[in-house]
């Protein structure tokens, strides 16, 4: 009862500005003097309580350890919350949760968002990340095990500096020892993650280095058409969602969309195998005939001895 109503009070002094020993008395069912201990065991707690004397008397937090009501809006308060309270989940961050505290104290009585958020806080990632943010804090060497874009498992050794969420997935940003260069890092490829418990000390400036949305200037693009079947929307939304869309009377779809020859050769033409009957690729040529390749070989996979 005591832990419930010290909290309460706390919540209590932060909303208002002075609160006189009586009313919290009062509100509390408790004689002044009990008032006057839980009032030590809160500053004790590290927590700033000011006394300000006379008529119009009592206790406050400091103003500086409150936040300016003023600076945000309930929905502010609401989607910071939301955004915090997924990181706390991801992170077990405990800096993080006692912002949301601080920040549910000035949200009112308007305590609904409108959204909420979920950034990759399946489990088997958090320990990942966890172990990750812990080493760019202490600036602390990494290696683990990565599968690269040419199917091989390779060691790395990297400096981390950043984790990055973009397309829906978790990535490293980091000074990789082994190339001797920056590079990003797919969280899903990862395996045998561990710290060396080796510290790095390179001044990496982040402004000149952090990765860029990069295009080159020479790149091909194709036009790209397929027809998905009405059995295949919700998947091919999903996948495609990037592609121009026209859906037609009987619930298919054609999708359009404009890439170049490595995407197309890589994602693109796995996605499109996904889909197995259900797609067809109307343009450009050298996709069918690549995807005809591909099925012709599937196919004798599958052929009796």
């Amino acid at each position: 009862m005591k832990l419930e109503r010290l909290i309460s009070m706390i919540y209590m002094l932060l909303n208002n500005d002075i609160v006189s020993a009586s009313e919290l008395a009062e509100k509390y069912g408790v004689s002044q003097r009990t008032i006057y201990r839980d009032i030590e065991t809160i500053c004790a707690a590290g927590i700033p309580i000011v006394s300000y004397q006379g008529v119009n008397g009592g206790y406050g937090i400091m103003e500086q350890y409150k936040m300016e009501k003023s600076l945000l809006g309930s929905y502010d308060v609401g989607s910071l919350v939301s955004v915090l309270q997924s990181i706390s989940t991801v992170f077990q961050d405990d800096k993080a949760s006692e912002t949301i505290r601080r920040l549910q104290t000035i949200q009112g009585s308007e305590q609904n968002t409108t959204f909420s958020m979920d950034i990759g806080s399946r489990p088997v990632y958090r320990k990942s990340l966890q172990l990750l943010r812990d080493a760019i804090s202490s600036q602390t060497i990494v290696q683990f095990c990565y599968i690269n874009a040419k199917n091989e498992r390779v060691e790395r050794s990297v400096e981390p500096l950043k984790l990055l969420y973009k397309f829906d997935s978790w990535y490293l940003f980091a000074f990789c020892k082994t190339r001797s260069d920056y590079r990003e890092f797919k969280l899903s490829r990862i395996t045998d993650l561990n710290q060396t418990g080796l510290h790095f000390h390179n001044n990496h400036t982040m402004n000149d280095n952090e990765p860029q949305d990069y295009v080159h200037p020479d790149r091909v693009l194709n036009n790209v058409v397929i027809h998905i079947s009405a059995t295949s929307l919700a998947r091919a939304l999903d996948q495609l969602h990037i592609a121009d869309k026209q859906f037609h009377e009987d619930g298919s779809l054609t999708m359009r969309l404009q890439v170049d020859d490595r995407a197309m050769y890589h994602w693109l033409v796995n996605i499109i195998l996904s889909f197995g009957e259900d797609a067809e690729v109307i343009e450009p040529a050298k996709l069918r005939v690549l995807l005809k390749s591909k099925f012709e070989k599937m196919l004798n996979r599958y052929r009796d001895n």
